[in-house]
C-alpha cells in the first residue's frame, strides 16, 4: 500500500534542507542568543540570515518589522486584541471588518472581542466563494479600526484581491490585516504591492516546523507590545528566541518563496493538482466548490454528491491517504462546513467535500494511486448509500 499525503493546507512535512539548518542548534550552538559569551553570540549570524529570509520571501522593506511568534493564530490574536485595546478602549474607534469565511483564529477572536463591545461586520463572499473588494469599500465606516481578510482560503484555496482590498483600506486610512497563511510558498506574497500594514503567517505550512510564525508590521502601524518583560522582538514579544525554529522558519522561507520554487509550484504542482482534479470529475456528480479559476495551485475542495465526507475518508485513511474535511483547527467539529455555508451551498453539500492539498514533495505516481483509491471509495460508499441514486445529468465543474 503507498501513503500519499494529500493535506498539506492542515500542515507540511519539514524540508530535509530546513531539518539540517536546524540541527546544530539543539546540541551544538545552544546559547541564549541574548548571552554576551561566545555561546550565545554564536548564534547571530544565523539569526539574522533568517530574518533576511524572511524579509526577502514577502519583499518586505528594512524599515519595517518581522516579529517572530508561535504560529499564525498567535499573530492573528495579537493583532484583533491590540486593536480593541489601542483603537476601541483607548481610542474613539468601535468597529472591525472581517469574512465570513476567514480562520477560526480570527473568527473566534472577533466573537470574543464582541462580547467585550466591539462591533464587527462579517462580510459574506459571492458564488465563488471570494470576497469581493467592493463589499470592503461599502462597509467602511468613519470608526472602523481594522479590515482583517485573508490573502488564500485554507479550504478552497481561493485567492482574494488582497492588492484591491489594500488600497481601498489604504485610502480610507484604515489599518489593513491579511491572514497569509495559505498563501506563502504557494503565490507570491508582496507586502509592498499589496499595501497591507500587516500579514500573519505560520512556518509549518510551507515546510518548516511547527510552533512558530511571524507577524509582519509595516513601519508606523500601531500596534501593542504582545508580551512584556524583555527586550526581544524589539520589546514587542519578550521572551528567549527558539533560535532554532527561528532558522529553520527563515530557511524554509528561502526555500518556498524563490524564483525557481514558485515557478514549480505554478507549473508542476497545479499539474498534478489539475491532473487529480480531472480524473475526479470524470465520477458523476462531483463538482468542485468555488470552481477552478483564481486558486492556489495546490488546493482543490470537491464535493461527491451522496458521500459523508467523514465516510470518505475513513476509506481514503484505510488505503493510505491523508485528506481532509476542511480545516485541521475545526477536523472534531463534525457540523456542516462553514466555508460552503458561506456562499450558499445546500445543507447535504456542505457535508459532502473533501479537501485535497498538495506540496512539492507530492509525486505523479502517487496522485496516480489516490485517483485509483479515489475512485473505489466513491463506488463503495455509493453503493451502500441510501440517500444517492445516480441519474445521469449535464456534467458540471464548480458551482
Amino acid at each position: 500500500m503507498m501513503e500519499v499525503y494529500l493535506d498539506n493546507n492542515a500542515t507540511t512535512m519539514v524540508d530535509p534542507q530546513v531539518f539540517e539548518e536546524m540541527k546544530p542548534f539543539f546540541c551544538d550552538i545552544y546559547g541564549n542568543p541574548n548571552s554576551l559569551h561566545r555561546f550565545g553570540s554564536g548564534t547571530h549570524p544565523k539569526m539574522l540570515e533568517a530574518l533576511d529570509y524572511l524579509y526577502a520571501g514577502i519583499n518586505a522593506n528594512d524599515e519595517d518589522d518581522i516579529v517572530v511568534t508561535a504560529n499564525a493564530t498567535e499573530s492573528n490574536n495579537w493583532v484583533l486584541q491590540s486593536t480593541w485595546i489601542e483603537q476601541i478602549l483607548n481610542g474613539d474607534k468601535k468597529h472591525i471588518i472581517t469574512s465570513e469565511v476567514e480562520h477560526p483564529a480570527i473568527t473566534a477572536t472577533c466573537k470574543f472581542l464582541e462580547r467585550q463591545g466591539v462591533e464587527v461586520t462579517y462580510l459574506n463572499v459571492n458564488e465563488e466563494g471570494v470576497l469581493e473588494a467592493d463589499a470592503v469599500k461599502e462597509a467602511l465606516r468613519d470608526d472602523t479600526a481594522l479590515v482583517s481578510i485573508m490573502w488564500a482560503n485554507n479550504e478552497t484555496g481561493k485567492i482574494f484581491p488582497v492588492e484591491e482590498i489594500g488600497k481601498i483600506c489604504k485610502e480610507a486610512g484604515v489599518i489593513f490585516h491579511s491572514d497569509a497563511t495559505q498563501a506563502i510558498g504557494k503565490v507570491k506574497v508582496d507586502v509592498q504591492a499589496a499595501n497591507v500594514d500587516m500579514i500573519s503567517f505560520s512556518a509549518h505550512k510551507f515546510h518548516g516546523p511547527k510552533g512558530v510564525g511571524g507577524l509582519y508590521i509595516k513601519k508606523g502601524t500601531p500596534l501593542m507590545p504582545l508580551m512584556h518583560g524583555g527586550e526581544q522582538m524589539g520589546g514587542r514579544r519578550a521572551g528567549t528566541v527558539d533560535v532554532a525554529s527561528m532558522v529553520g522558519m527563515g530557511k524554509a522561507m528561502h526555500l518556498a518563496t524563490n524564483t525557481m520554487a514558485l515557478a514549480y509550484e505554478e507549473n508542476h504542482v497545479r499539474m498534478l493538482r489539475d491532473k487529480l482534479e480531472s480524473e475526479i470529475l470524470k465520477l458523476p456528480d462531483t463538482i468542485v466548490i468555488g470552481g477552478r479559476e483564481n486558486r492556489t495551485p495546490n488546493t482543490t475542495l470537491i464535493s461527491f454528491k451522496g458521500v459523508e465526507g467523514e465516510s470518505m475518508l475513513w476509506d481514503l485513511n484505510q488505503s493510505g491517504i491523508g485528506a481532509s474535511t476542511g480545516s485541521a483547527c475545526a477536523s472534531e467539529d463534525l457540523e456542516a462546513n462553514p466555508v460552503m455555508n458561506a456562499f450558499g451551498s445546500d445543507s447535504e453539500l456542505a457535508h459532502t467535500g473533501v479537501r485535497f492539498s498538495l506540496s512539492r514533495f507530492n509525486t505523479e505516481e502517487q496522485i496516480d494511486y489516490a485517483i485509483e483509491q479515489i475512485t473505489k471509495a466513491v463506488e463503495r460508499l455509493r453503493g451502500i448509500s441510501s440517500s444517492y441514486a445516480y441519474a445521469p445529468q449535464k456534467h458540471v465543474s464548480g458551482l
